[in-house]
């Protein structure tokens, strides 16, 4: 074989090697280790010439091989990212992903995003990759780190750049490129980015030189950078850089998927919070209606004030008081600490608004109104603050009292002219026959069995009329009777304390009128027959009564003491007796001592201990000790003159009861004579 021939054998044999070398995709050392070789065993000239294009070209095929791979690794790693944006990641997660995918596709030393703030700058959000300086000694200090929190000036450096354009940016030598130096330009008709010392000073703490940023874009708007560094100097390529920027098109669409799906909750959190706000408005609104349906259930069924204060005070969880325009209270519970003048002030306030108002932090007063007529008002002290709903209710609950009332009114007017003929002719004088009133009482609702007291009300002074009024509704309220005799306003109520119902009626007419009433009582009766003389009895307390100064006064004829006992027409003198003594005579007749005795050796002494003793033959201790036990029984003003007079009056008629039961024994036929 001639030279030539053994040049192309030797040539061709090359070529096929190279061959073999490109199918099994080797690096690119080992073609220039076989050109070596092929230099070494002698071939030159054509040959060589042809073996270095093929090597040349087999360099390209490979580095195209390599370059679609690196593309198939980024199109597969932005695959993987977009899919990792359908699931449920917070934005923190994804951001770390990106950053993640982008350094190790990229083969960087350090990948970072930053997102902008309201007030101007950046803040570093995420970073990946390991720090300058910590791996050797984790405990030196070297300056501020690039790590999350780092706050960048607005436009500074290859992020201001960014912003600026709203390209890509890159550079091979950030620490040494001029463009980002204080007084360099990025172009010749743009200044230079601001100049950030903090972040200078952490991006020369870590090193870094060749740096390349791409925008998060929303719109047309850049919400932040996707950074890409390497402590090396070193060339992006366009694929790299194409790369970046498809990773931070995805991170802006994960902050963008994160900024809706915030306010997506957001949204969801405050329909929850409205769907719980109406859910309990509704729950509310229901409990006010069940609650005004039992209020007004209880006045149309003739429920008093006291059960609709109750039901309203059970419904609001509060304590309610029903007052008068007076401001008496006529139903309703007891409130502790009760500041009335704010009431009073609240009250006026409550009936000019029309609504209810608060008296003080825990007072609500709510007005009780019929058009333009004041009927009084609620004063409610609930247990917890009162809602919306809650005012509403109270509200009603003043409707349904104001309701109540006129109820009242209207049928204490339409039974009125019924209901007083009726005590007309129970005190009439001669009497009608006591079956036949007791069966009309009843068919009016009143029990001539059940005890009842009079009370007789002299207004002194002013119109009558009001006082009228005043009284059908007091008789109704209290379920009794009355009528007009003389100027004088005549009651039958329900009781056995003649005294109390007569202070009772002076406590709530007298403000009313605005001037005194003299109140008379006399009772209890428990007969249709015994109405007449109760009548009288209660006439001639009054009378006594003005004799004795005490106009405008209250009193019962028990009050009055033995003056109450001339007054009375059945002389209860064992009554009497047994008030003022009582106590002093069943001690004696329980434990067979002299107190009685003593008390009248007292009186008829003049009061002197020492005289008493030698009257009774005593010791004077033995009185003294005697005395202070009649005070225990008798209360410790027995012996004031008021009371000293009644004692010695009960003495006197118990003494004359002895003497006229003793002659009364002795006179008896019937009792067998002495031997």
């Amino acid at each position: 074989m001639t030279s030539h021939g053994a040049d192309a054998a030797g040539g061709a044999d090359a070529l096929l090697t190279v061959l073999e070398l490109l199918a099994r995709q080797a690096p690119a050392a080992q073609y220039e280790a076989y050109l070596d070789e092929a230099r070494a065993a002698g071939l030159s000239g054509e040959g060589l010439d042809r073996l270095e294009r093929a090597v040349k070209l087999a360099d390209g095929i490979r580095s195209g091989h390599e370059d679609a791979a690196r593309r198939e690794d980024g199109l597969a790693a932005l695959a993987d990212t977009a899919r990792d944006l359908t699931f449920s990641y917070d934005l923190g997660s994804l951001l770390r992903v990106i950053a993640r995918r982008a350094r190790r596709l990229l083969g960087l030393d350090l990948a970072f995003v930053t997102l902008r703030v309201p007030d101007g700058g950046s803040v570093v959000h995420t970073t990946d990759g390991a720090l300058a300086g910590l791996d050797s000694d984790p405990f030196r200090t070297v300056g501020p780190r690039l790590v999350a929190g780092l706050e960048i000036s607005e436009g500074y450096g290859v992020g201001g750049a960014v912003q600026l354009h709203g390209e890509p940016v890159w550079t091979a030598d950030y620490l040494a490129d001029e463009r980002f130096a204080p007084s360099g330009s990025l172009d010749a008709g743009v200044h230079a980015p601001a100049f950030d010392e903090v972040a200078e000073a952490a991006l020369r703490a870590e090193g870094l030189h060749a740096v390349m940023a791409a925008p998060l874009r929303s719109g047309e708007t850049v919400i932040g950078e996707l950074y890409g560094a390497d402590r090396r100097v070193r060339d992006h390529t366009p694929e790299e850089v194409g790369l970046l920027a498809a990773l931070a098109d995805l991170a802006a669409l994960a902050v963008e998927k994160a900024g809706l799906l915030d306010r997506t909750r957001a949204e969801v959190s405050e329909l929850e919070r409205d769907s719980s706000r109406v859910r309990t408005s509704l729950t509310r609104m229901r409990h006010v209606s069940e609650a005004h349906s039992r209020i007004m259930n209880l006045v149309l069924a003739g429920g008093d004030l006291g059960n609709v204060a109750k039901a309203a005070g059970d419904a609001l969880d509060a304590t309610v008081l029903v007052r008068d325009p007076g401001g008496r209270t006529l139903a309703g519970g007891v409130i502790p600490d009760l500041d009335e003048e704010a009431v009073v002030k609240a009250s006026l306030d409550a009936q000019a608004r029309r609504r209810p108002v608060l008296a003080d932090a825990d007072t609500w007063v709510a007005p009780v109104i019929a058009g333009s007529e004041d009927l009084g008002c609620l004063v409610i002290r609930p247990a917890s603050y009162l809602t919306g709903e809650d005012e509403r209710l109270l509200e009603l609950a003043a409707q349904a009292v104001a309701f109540l009332l006129l109820m009242r009114r209207s049928t204490a007017v339409a039974e009125g002219p019924v209901r007083d003929e009726l005590l007309d002719d129970l005190i009439a004088d001669p009497p009608h026959a006591p079956q036949q009133m007791a069966q009309r009482a009843r068919r009016l609702g009143v029990d001539l069995r059940k005890p009842h007291v009079l009370v007789l009300a002299r207004p002194e002074g002013g119109e009558q009329g009001r006082a009228v009024v005043w009284a059908s509704s007091y008789a109704y309220r209290q379920s009794g009777l009355k009528t007009v005799q003389g100027g004088s306003i005549v009651l039958l109520l329900p009781g056995i304390d003649a005294s109390a119902a007569a202070k009772a009626v002076a406590a709530e007419l007298s403000p009313l009128l605005g001037h005194p009433v003299s109140v008379a009582g006399a009772g209890p009766a428990q007969s249709a027959d015994g109405v007449g003389r109760l009548h009288q009895e209660a006439g001639r307390c009054l009378d006594a009564m003005s004799a004795l100064g005490g106009t405008g006064t209250a009193a019962s004829v028990q009050d009055l003491g033995f003056l109450g006992l001339l007054l009375s027409e059945d002389h209860d003198v064992e009554g009497f007796v047994e008030g003022a003594i009582g106590p002093v005579l069943d001690y004696d007749a329980e434990r067979f001592t002299d107190l009685t005795r003593t008390l009248e050796a007292y009186f008829a002494s003049g009061g002197s201990p020492t005289n008493a003793a030698e009257a009774l033959h005593v010791h004077p201790n033995t009185v003294s000790r005697r005395l202070e036990r009649i005070g225990e029984l008798l209360g410790p003003e027995w012996q004031k003159p008021g009371q000293v007079l009644e004692v010695q009056l009960a003495l006197r008629l118990q003494r004359t009861r002895e003497v006229l039961t003793r002659g009364r024994t002795t006179n008896d036929p019937t009792r067998p004579a002495t031997p």
